[in-house]
């Protein structure tokens, strides 16, 4: 790191071929303030590193550890003693990590305790799915009152009603339809990820007013309608740098103009126990400017996605000869459009499964199909054996030459040169991973979204495929709930 920290700016500004005025405006600085911050003549105000982070496209650990070894070497570079000076802090610094760790095991999210149990949340949704944060409670065992909900799918309705307690006059179809007045004073907890829609920035002040039109209004004005001691805003990671990090600074702009202390992060759910790699940026809202917030620690992963599978699954989860095909191409690999056997699931979307894309499960076993391939990991299309070729290689020969025709030896034949010419089995290896592929069951893509077989589904497999990739990760929730102790906003 032989860098200063506004060498480092600089430098990084250089590499993305960003003008010093498109710097600054981005972190809301006038630009001489900040020639003078990359010349290391002045110090940057901290409140501007999480943006200066984003617009230089690194992470916020990086610039602090160059703020600070700047800071230290400018202090410090006048005085001979220097080393000693260093030792001693070397030590303090030590004895302070050895406290903050014992206080961080002591402080782990997943062993506090609710500071007042038998309190009953009153929760209100939008966009509500299939009730993540209802779920959540319900998984922590805590009362919980559904004030609202709201969503435009009836597919979607069936399953929340047929899960959750509910009045039918407090279920809405439509957001703009719901009178947040009507529910001022009795919301704890409002919990909400509209879809992320760019915002017209042309004169505005990118604030309240400029989010009209929007489904994300409809959120920002329920919460200033109903004002709920906390909200939790949803949504996908692009959301940072949507219409080039606009629309997420408008957002920001709407919840300070709410009265809002709110603080934002990445969150991915593998990193809160569940086998499925899901970014997701959480925004948690409090009312007034007092509470003090930090996002939950990550925790170690424990299970496997395998952890999460049925033991038996109905024959119509298989795939036939063609889908296989497709889901083992060279194609969906490098994309990660398809995996199969993967430790960690990847991201459930509301189109899983239908279209061939997503997570897949290879058991061994008796197939529909002959399977001519390597590894059901590594398969390419390419591998597969025509019918006319394996019909050849399978051959035990003509009436005047015949030949072996067995193939997964234990110990290979002799690997010949001309092996590409695709000898018969008698000459050449052959490998016949005989076996199924199917994709997940909807009860499985629901265990990785952290539901319990205990929730009922209603509605088609297609439709419930939609619901669980449309959903928030239960086990997430319930790391910010008990990170925050919900049941203190609780009357």
């Amino acid at each position: 790191m032989e860098a200063t920290f506004g060498e480092y700016i600089k430098q990084r500004r250089g590499e993305l071929g960003f003008p010093l005025r498109k710097v600054a405006s981005h972190i809301d600085i006038d630009p001489s303030t900040l020639g003078k911050i990359e010349k290391d003549e002045r110090c940057l105000n901290l409140e501007h590193l999480d943006r200066l982070s984003f617009i230089l496209q690194t992470d916020r650990i990086t610039l602090l550890n160059y703020h600070y070894s700047t800071k230290i070497v400018g202090e410090l570079k006048e005085y001979p003693q220097y080393e000693e000076v260093l030792s001693i802090v070397s030590d303090h610094l030590q004895h302070y990590s050895a406290n903050q760790h014992r206080l961080k095991f002591e402080k782990d999210w997943r062993e506090k305790e609710f500071s007042n149990p038998n309190a009953t949340i009153k929760i209100g949704t939008m966009f509500s799915g299939i009730g993540a944060i209802e779920y959540a409670l319900k998984r922590l065992n805590l009362n919980s009152e559904i004030q609202f909900a709201c969503d435009n799918d009836n597919f979607v309705k069936q399953s929340y009603f047929a899960n959750y307690e509910i009045g039918a006059t407090n279920w809405y179809e439509d957001v703009c339809n719901i009178d947040g007045k009507k529910y001022k004073g009795k919301l704890d907890l409002l919990v909400g990820g509209s879809p992320c829609q760019s915002f017209s920035m042309v004169g505005k002040r990118k604030g309240f007013d400029d989010t009209r039109g929007t489904l994300f209004y409809e959120f920002a004005r329920v919460v200033k309608e109903s004002q709920p001691n906390v909200f939790i805003f949803e949504n996908v990671k692009g959301l940072l740098n949507h219409d080039g990090g606009n629309t997420f600074e408008t957002i920001k702009a709407t919840f300070d103009e709410l009265g809002y202390k709110y603080f934002f992060q990445v969150l991915n759910a593998k990193n809160y126990g569940m086998p499925q790699h899901r970014e997701r940026i959480f925004v948690v809202g409090f009312k007034g400017k007092t509470t003090n917030f930090t996002f939950p620690e990550a925790i170690a992963l424990e299970h496997k996605m395998q952890d999460f599978l049925e033991d038996y699954t109905d024959s119509k989860y298989y795939l036939k000869e063609k889908g296989v095909k497709f889901v083992t191409s060279s194609k969906n690999r490098n994309k990660r459009y398809t995996q199969i056997n993967g430790e960690i699931a990847l991201c459930q979307k509301a189109n899983q499964q239908f279209n061939w894309h997503g997570d897949f499960v290879f058991e061994q076993g008796e197939s529909e199909f002959d399977e001519f391939i390597f590894d059901v990991n590594n398969v390419e299309e390419k591998y597969y054996l025509s019918d006319k070729v394996r019909d050849y290689v399978l051959s035990s020969g003509t009436k005047t030459f015949k030949t072996s025709t067995k193939t997964d030896l234990e110990v290979a034949r002799p690997l010949l040169q001309s092996m590409h010419k695709m000898h018969r089995a008698g000459v050449d290896n052959y490998v016949t991973h005989t076996g199924k592929i199917r994709k997940l069951t909807p009860k499985e893509c629901l265990r990785l979204m952290g539901f319990r077989d205990d929730f009922k589904q209603v509605v088609s497999d297609t439709q419930m495929y939609r619901q669980a990739g449309n959903s928030i990760v239960v086990d997430v929730l319930i790391a910010l709930l008990k990170q925050m102790d919900i049941t203190k906003f609780a009357k």
